[in-house]
């Protein structure tokens, strides 16, 4: 395995501020890059208290349920230490484990969780928080796989009635195994395709629900990695939240109007986030019937349903939190800030979106006078298979140039460049001698009579248009000539710059678990890595 670092031309101005510590690290309470960081969060840290016994325990129930390997179950019981710390990141639970950027995010949890461990001398657990309290099944109800050359959508047919949780929306076993059996169907068999599709099969066999799912396919892909997961949308981990939904109910009014001012702040400046809050929101989600209702605080005082579904005073909603916390769930605001009161976070670490939401944040933190921990993008990954590789150097392609920008320049000059009449060239010819030859008829034609000028201009365009149509003909037959290079390059496409975008953002790991095993995995683990670098690409 090789590992290159390359520049991402992404025209963030936020992330790049970020990375080179510019103005916008000023949003946040540590220099995310400075070596003295995370010294000091560890010594943060020691100053504040946390649950660990009832965190522990609960985890403890929880990764049991998802047959966690002896790694997990070690490194739960080492969080009851005083002095242990933990990197966290987070993501929606996704069939198969989702796009890749969800196993690079965990992939980046463990490698900075070792290297600090190493530096600090402390224990530091790898923690992925499994967002099972969201409800958007559209986004998680699919994959994307490669299909002749084109990536393709392939949806579970089960449906989901209303906004169920993703913690409580059961799979029906019969549906997914055949969604399942059908994305096996199109890879290429190998050593390792059966047992990965027997690994899955009997994964649906052992679940109740995608977060089950989810969970136990990331213990099989990470079983010695010590990985501890925590579903956000479990009721034992509700209870443990019940006195922090309290403390965020009784001061979110200083809590909204601060994040409010906060977001018009960085807006004003030119940075590029994707929320939108207004002073009254209560960011807070209350469940009725099944369904999630953003609550809004009234003029009045009263939490509301952003559309009128239901009503609280404060003494109810803090009755709630205390005796019913499941009814209950974060919005995007208040769930760092839960998370943040639960574990002792060494680090956070997310995606460039993520980081844009964190850069409003600070001044719901100091509602609690507590600081935000490191905030680090994780690692962006593009992996290169060796038959790609052999095409990029075929065609003195870099492969960063195709991440950033796609194969389609080099492929006109490509065609462009075969041995074949200059077609082009031709074309053009051709039309520059009969627009000379046709000149004076058009001459004569305006000085018969001027209406007669506009028939010999369309007399014109009508003799072009015939010579495109066969310019056209000529370059289709062309293309069908050199079919299998013109192949390559929207293979190349498709792997490095999939529908335009980032292959992590697109692909999943199954194709590559497909070809390769897990071992790569393992190793990408173990990497070293720069977590001020754009990106990397890893040449499997």
């Amino acid at each position: 395995m090789r590992i290159d670092p390359i520049n991402l031309e992404t025209n963030n101005k936020l992330i790049d501020e970020y990375r080179t510590n510019g103005e916008i690290v000023n949003n946040f309470d540590y220099l995310p890059y400075e070596a003295s960081t995370f010294q000091q969060r560890v010594a943060d840290l020691k100053e504040r208290d946390f649950d660990r016994d009832g965190l522990s325990s609960v985890l403890k129930k929880l990764n049991d349920g998802w047959n966690a390997p002896k790694s997990t179950l070690n490194n739960i019981e080492r969080l009851r230490e005083k002095d242990s710390v933990v990197v966290i990141g987070g993501q929606q639970s996704g069939l198969l484990t989702g796009p890749l950027y969800t196993i690079h995010k965990i992939i980046s949890i463990i490698n900075l969780a070792k290297k600090q461990e190493k530096q600090l001398k402390v224990p530091v657990i790898p923690v992925f928080w499994i967002a099972g309290e969201d409800h958007d099944y559209d986004e998680i109800n699919h994959i994307m796989q490669e299909t002749s050359s084109r990536m393709k959508k392939f949806k579970t047919p089960q449906r989901v009635k209303g906004k169920i949780s993703m913690s409580e929306f059961e799979l029906d076993k019969e549906i997914t195994k055949a969604w399942l059996k059908r994305i096996f169907e199109g890879l290429q068999e190998t050593e390792f395709t059966n047992s990965y599709y027997q690994l899955f099969d009997q994964l649906i066999d052992e679940t109740d629900t995608i977060v089950d799912f989810f969970a136990k396919a990331i213990f099989r892909l990470f079983d010695e990695e010590g990985i501890v997961l925590i579903d956000s949308g479990n009721k034992l981990v509700r209870q443990l939240e019940s006195k922090h939904f309290q403390a965020m109910i009784i001061k979110q009014k200083e809590i909204s109007q601060a994040v409010y001012r906060s977001n018009q702040k960085v807006k004003q400046a030119g940075y590029s986030i994707s929320m939108d809050v207004e002073a009254n929101e209560g960011h807070l989600f209350f469940h009725k019937d099944g369904e999630r209702v953003l609550l809004v605080r009234a003029e009045d005082g009263s939490w509301r349903g952003k559309q009128n579904e239901c009503e609280f005073t404060t003494d109810e909603l803090l009755h709630i939190a205390n005796q019913s916390p499941e009814l209950l769930s974060n919005n995007v605001v208040t769930r760092p800030l839960m998370q943040e009161l639960l574990f002792p976070s060494l680090a956070f670490l997310g995606g460039l979106g993520e980081i844009g939401y964190w850069s409003v944040l600070k001044p719901a933190f100091q509602t609690f006078e507590i600081k935000m921990p490191p905030v680090l993008p994780r690692l962006s990954i593009t992996m290169i298979d060796r038959t790609t590789e052999k095409k990029l150097n075929r065609f003195s392609i870099s492969a960063s140039q195709v991440v950033n920008h796609g194969v389609e320049y080099e492929r006109g000059n490509w065609l462009a460049s075969q041995p074949a009449a200059p077609i082009e060239q031709l074309t053009d010819q051709v039309k520059f001698s009969i627009e000379r030859a046709h000149r004076p008829l058009k001459e004569l034609a305006k000085s018969i009579r001027s209406d007669l000028g506009d028939v010999a201009e369309k007399n014109l365009f009508y003799l072009f248009e015939d010579i495109e149509y066969l310019e056209n003909k000529l370059m289709n037959v062309l293309e069908e000539k050199y079919h299998h290079g013109l192949k390559d390059f929207d293979a190349i496409q498709t792997l490095l710059r999939p529908e335009g975008g980032l292959q992590e953002r697109c692909w999943n790991i199954t194709p590559f678990l497909n070809q390769y095993g897990d071992d790569f995995i393992k190793q990408l683990v173990d990497q070293s890595y720069d977590y001020q670098a754009d990106h990397y690409l890893v040449y499997l």
